[in-house]
């Protein structure tokens, strides 16, 4: 099974290379393309690791911050493999600070 610091770094160096991000637009009729731009990592535990994007939309050149975490999957096929997590993330008391400022020591956070 993958740690979360293996997993970090693998994620890292998928994310130097595709730098393309895509995702459903809010009408779920068409795709919306980004260039991620920046990210941090933060682990809030050995089976859970945030992280905050730039990106940089591709259609009009507007930064976006995305916010997320993955997590280690509990069932199914996602057993033991890490995963996006499906809800909106939430943080511990002082987690959201420190991921922050972590992502603006990074640069992420511009």
């Amino acid at each position: 099974m993958e740690t979360y610091k293996e997993f970090i770094k693998r994620k890292n160096k998928q994310f130097k290379q595709e730098k393309t991000v895509s995702m459903k637009h809010i009408s779920r009729k068409k795709r919306v393309y980004f260039v991620r731009k920046a990210w941090t990592f933060m682990p809030e535990n050995k089976e859970k690791v945030f992280i905050i994007e730039r990106l940089k939309n591709k259609e009009n050149n507007k930064i976006y911050y995305r916010m997320g975490y993955y997590i280690l999957g509990k069932i199914g096929k996602a057993k033991n493999k890490w995963v996006w997590g499906q809800f909106c993330p939430m943080f511990p008391e002082n987690d959201l600070e420190n991921i922050i400022k972590k992502a603006k020591k990074e640069k992420t956070i511009l």
